[in-house]
């Protein structure tokens, strides 16, 4: 070895760490979800987090967690959900949650809403679309298959009205919007993944972030933004929640492993805002609670909306870390807390025992 080399290695880190020549190690994918939820809550004047109502509705969601065993195969427990771990299953969650957004009724009767029959019963919210997919692929109507989406032929608009027809007179909500969002998210995998949604998730290597930031980059449906005190602050709400739904459905493996999971955060919808205001984590300002209680509409991506969703968020990410500052060794992440907190709400839905609304938002995001 020359006298040259030890010094040459010295400038070449020196180099290294100025950022001046050489390769740099890559950034780690970041989704900027929870650093926008932190920008609305240190700017939120409309809705404000209950340090203490957090902190206490932490110990109960743990302790009911553990009480109901709640955990990531609580995800395939529900009747509707796939069961099988096939690339089926993933154009399956893919559709899901391509069209998971804004199912609430202006009904006053729950009677009229927009219903999904399916093996005699009748589902509404969420579960009417997985009830629809169901019932649509027993039809034998590939729904799930991009190949689908684009064929002009077969997958006409009328088609796409029968696969989401209701029982009740009242249609799905925003029917045209989700049939754009189906073309859309067809042609786009036409041209960039061969058409195939596990090429894309492939093209992730196994991050969540980085498979958040290719849906959003690429697919401008699932490029959920808004602009708040000047700062442009990043839901993501269904591109983060496909993410989540293939960890639940795969438990980890296959296309459901991924090495940065806990990157993804709360689900930014209109259902986790109303659950963490019910357990005292959330306070609104009177003029929004009167706005919430009367069932008046909010803007999408106005002021209001924006600190529901952002707190929301923010608010879950202080439940998860108390959890932890508890039970240091609890397996625990945003995304069960948010599992379980949906639930729970429907629950106390199908109970009556809601005591406040859910905000009104109509929208492709949530």
């Amino acid at each position: 070895m020359s006298d040259s080399e030890p010094a040459e290695e010295l400038l070449s880190l020196l180099r290294q760490s100025l950022g001046i020549g050489g390769e740099s190690s890559p950034k780690p994918p970041d989704t900027k979800v929870l650093n926008g939820a932190k920008h609305v809550y240190d700017h939120s004047i409309d809705v404000a987090i209950d340090m203490h109502g957090t902190k206490a509705a932490a110990a109960q969601i743990w302790t009911l967690m553990q009480e109901k065993q709640y955990s990531l195969k609580t995800w395939s427990d529900h009747s509707l959900h796939p069961k099988k771990k096939n690339e089926a299953a993933v154009n399956f969650i893919f559709l899901m949650d391509l069209l998971n957004f804004c199912f609430w009724s202006d009904s006053p009767d729950p009677q009229q809403r927009f219903a999904i029959e399916y093996q005699g019963q009748q589902w509404t919210g969420y579960w009417s679309l997985v009830a629809a997919i169901h019932r649509a692929l027993e039809e034998e109507i590939p729904i799930t298959m991009p190949s689908f989406w684009i064929n002009d032929t077969e997958c006409t608009d009328d088609v796409l009205k029968h696969v989401f027809r209701s029982t009740t007179l009242e249609p799905i909500p925003l029917l045209e919007e989700r049939i754009a969002c189906i073309r859309e998210a067809g042609r786009i995998l036409l041209e960039k993944f061969d058409g195939s949604v596990v090429q894309l998730i492939q093209q992730a290597n196994q991050s969540a972030a980085a498979l958040v930031d290719l849906l959003v980059t690429k697919f401008p449906c699932f490029n959920d933004i808004a602009t708040f005190e000047h700062s442009t602050i990043h839901f993501y709400k269904r591109a983060q929640i496909f993410v989540a739904d293939l960890w639940a459905s795969f438990e980890g493996k296959s296309y459901g492993s991924f090495h940065d999971i806990d990157t993804i955060t709360m689900f930014a919808d209109y259902r986790i805002p109303q659950v963490l205001h019910a357990l005292g984590c959330l306070r609104y300002s009177p003029s929004l609670e009167s706005c919430v209680r009367n069932s008046k509409e909010l803007e999408s991506g106005g002021s209001w909306e924006v600190q529901l969703r952002g707190c929301s968020i923010w608010c879950v990410e202080l439940i998860r870390k108390e959890i932890l500052r508890q039970h240091p060794k609890a397996e625990i992440n945003a995304i069960l807390i948010d599992f379980f907190l949906y639930d729970t709400m429907k629950e106390r839905e199908i109970e009556g025992v809601e005591t406040i609304p859910h905000h009104r938002t109509r929208s492709i995001w949530y």
